[in-house]
């Protein structure tokens, strides 16, 4: 058996006709990193407010 050997490129450039690629340079993808760079911000907020209120003392 021959094992094909390919180079998985992270970012593909609009010119380069391979189809070995991670993400395109598109705005379907701009906009979804955007939307994932937000949500995880949010959960990093939220778990810190919850342990700042979690180790709050009790008044």
């Amino acid at each position: 058996m021959e094992e094909q050997i390919t180079k998985t490129k992270f970012v593909k450039e609009p010119e380069e006709p391979t189809r070995e690629y991670i993400f395109q340079k598109n705005s379907k993808t701009k906009k979804a990193v955007y939307i994932i760079i937000v949500f995880l911000i949010i959960l990093g907020l939220g778990i810190i407010l919850s342990a700042l209120n979690f180790f709050s003392p009790e008044l």
